[in-house]
């Protein structure tokens, strides 16, 4: 049935060949077995250290999908419904304003729990609109302070700070990616009384076994971090910046970053989609309800909210709970399964998992920003292809 399989590490060759990435892990998970895995190239090309089953990874927005299951693991204990507005746990969100070209004014409503989980809520990335060089100027602030010495934001305290930033637009009238994850972070150290690593440790972690998942990497571990790279001056080279106010992942973050923050294996995050795939239980453990991950894994969008989700990896889905929803494969270029979920991260990690056929991937690269790359399209043509 696999045979194709073999067709894979030629694909991923390809690319390290082309300088698009060092090296990369593959995974295929297909009736809750992992039936194939792929180790290629470099985990660190200037040290000579080859990519080896625990090289760990930065997973970027990777960590979305987990805040999500954070967030509806506490859904389903009845701690908050999705239209409850964000002011009520984090007060700074009340009354919020919209910025943009015509000025500054009151939003026309309040930001909800489903509006952070679809990416709804207007809240920015730093970016060139009005609003992002405001939110901008605040992560700036984390960052240099982080880099210099000065006082640091927790999670929660950062969200706040984010509260008193202006929005690109009024809660629900379009998709946007930008900083709703780290504000749901927040919200659910606000519920559970736990920080967020807490939370992720005690709730998803340690009872999937996820051990090499975290915020950061303890001392002896460390030397198992992938090292990251990016394209200059026509070749690949190590990267060495910091990006969305994260550290290099030595020693416990004051924020812990729902959107971007964790680092992970591609067996521990194995872990996490085996979970989903077998509708919120994993070796006996049992996570999410089965409903709660039907609800977790469907489009949020309407038609008019869908205009927007026009990037080239998200043509042809829906969106929710921090995760693409396949809608129609033939715009996607996916022979993938209507339904099929998952997401990536700005390093290259990604998941996709096709609920109808029991069947999932996992990609993972350390190439800044790789995203979702027409490679991962092409891994997963072959592997449904194949089955």
């Amino acid at each position: 049935m696999y045979e194709n399989f073999r067709l894979l590490r030629g694909i991923i060759e390809a690319d390290i060949k082309a300088d698009c990435t060092v090296g990369a892990k593959l995974a295929v998970i297909h009736k809750g077995e992992t039936v194939f895995t792929e180790t290629v190239g470099m985990a660190d090309k200037e040290k000579g250290i080859p990519m080896k089953e625990d090289t760990m990874f930065r997973l970027f927005s990777m960590t979305k999908p987990v805040t999500a299951c954070a967030a509806m693991i506490l859904l389903e204990r009845g701690k908050f419904e999705l239209n409850n507005p964000v002011k009520w746990f984090l007060p700074t969100f009340e009354a919020p304003t919209v910025l943009d070209e015509q000025g500054e004014r009151p939003a026309d409503r309040d930001i909800t729990i489903g509006d952070l989980l679809s990416m709804t809520s207007g809240i920015p990335y730093p970016d060139g609109h009005l609003s992002g060089q405001a939110m901008g100027a605040l992560w700036g602030m984390q960052s240099d302070n982080y880099l210099n010495g000065g006082k640091l934001y927790n999670t929660k305290e950062f969200a706040l700070e984010m509260g008193k930033k202006p929005l690109t637009f009024t809660p629900g009238k379009q998709w946007m990616y930008g900083a709703s994850a780290d504000v749901m972070g927040a919200v659910i150290e606000v519920v559970s009384g736990m920080t967020l690593g807490e939370f992720f440790r005690k709730e998803i972690f340690e009872p999937l076994g996820m051990n090499d998942t975290g915020f950061y990497i303890p001392k002896e571990k460390y030397s198992r971090l992938a090292q990251a790279y990016e394209y200059k001056d026509g070749k690949d080279v190590p990267f060495t910046h910091f990006h969305l106010c994260l550290t290099d992942y030595s020693e416990q973050p004051a924020f812990e970053s729902g959107g971007a923050g964790l680092v992970s294996t591609i067996e521990d995050y194995s872990k996490f989609v085996k979970m989903l795939m077998n509708k919120g239980e994993y070796n006996g453990v049992r996570i999410l309800g089965r409903k709660t991950v039907e609800l977790m894994t469907r489009n949020f969008l309407s038609d008019e909210q869908k205009s927007s989700l026009n990037w080239d990896s998200t043509v042809g889905h829906g969106y929710g709970c921090f995760m693409r929803v396949l809608e129609d494969g033939t715009k996607a270029g996916l022979n993938q399964s209507e339904g099929s979920y998952g997401w990536d991260g700005w390093m290259g990690c990604y998941f996709s998992i096709d609920p109808k056929e029991e069947l999932a991937v996992l990609y993972f690269i350390q190439q800044a920003g790789a995203g979702c790359t027409g490679t991962v399209r092409r891994l997963q043509n072959v592997i449904w292809g194949a089955v």
